[in-house]
């Protein structure tokens, strides 16, 4: 599978330049081979960019903005749907690939696996040992009523031990996991700032890219009607 990014290499946009070259040197870190595809020196290249990216994921004008990034011929998605996949460590799930052993993203859905898997067994297990101990109760106290108060003092201990453990580990859980809810809002309002100052540059110079590409265009039907007078010169001095 070939990652292809178009870029635009003339682009006079700031804000479009630091997002190609964020997500290219991203790329590049990770060691993800890609094929970078100008779109304003190649016209067939921009022509195929527009036609393939969704149009829902298409601005109002209908003029998709570089970087848009596509595994083969599918779509993956434009600089912002990147940058989430980046903070949440999905680069890959992203680019449709599979996580390399020993990454982030690998070492995160083991992690998930495990969890899950553990929480099953241990639904299992406790189910299994009440199976087990209602089939083993028999009547003690019948034999040996000493011995069976003695038994259940004990029992009663260390339910009331194990209890205690267990609400010891429960409150340790709730801290982590409020230590971890309270790094994920910090992140995510990091997230959120960074996007929100990519999203105002893009605004201003949306109009300038937008220029550019009709400029691009502008010239491209003046050559052909250059052509065109200079073929019709030459007829005429032919007809003379």
């Amino acid at each position: 599978m070939v990652i292809k990014v178009f870029l635009a290499s003339s682009s006079g946009s700031t804000a479009i330049k630091k997002k190609q070259q964020d997500v290219v040197g991203f790329l590049e870190a990770l060691k993800v081979e890609y094929t970078p595809l100008d779109i304003a020196c190649n016209e067939d290249n921009r022509m195929w960019m527009r036609e393939n990216v969704p149009s829902e994921k298409k601005p109002s004008n209908g003029i998709p903005l570089p970087p848009q990034i596509f595994n083969e011929e599918g779509y993956c998605g434009d600089y912002e749907t990147f940058f989430n996949a980046k903070e949440d460590n999905l680069v890959y799930s992203f680019l449709g690939l599979d996580p390399p052993p020993g990454s982030k993203e690998a070492l995160q859905a083991e992690k998930s696996a495990v969890k899950e898997n553990g929480t099953h067994v241990e639904e299992t297990s406790t189910e299994e040992n009440l199976d087990k101990s209602r089939s083993e109760e028999v009547p003690v106290e019948e034999r040996n009523g000493k011995a069976h108060r003695e038994g259940e003092e004990q029992d009663t201990i260390e339910e009331v031990e194990g209890e205690a453990t267990e609400d010891r580990a429960v409150g340790l859980e709730e801290a982590l996991a409020e230590g971890e809810e309270e790094e994920a809002v910090e992140e995510t309002e990091d997230a959120e700032a960074r996007a929100g100052e990519y999203e105002e540059e893009e605004e201003a110079d949306e109009d300038k890219e937008e220029e550019e590409l009709r400029q691009l265009e502008e010239e491209d039907e003046a050559e052909a009607v250059e052509e065109e007078e200079e073929d019709d010169v030459d007829e005429t001095k032919e007809d003379e």
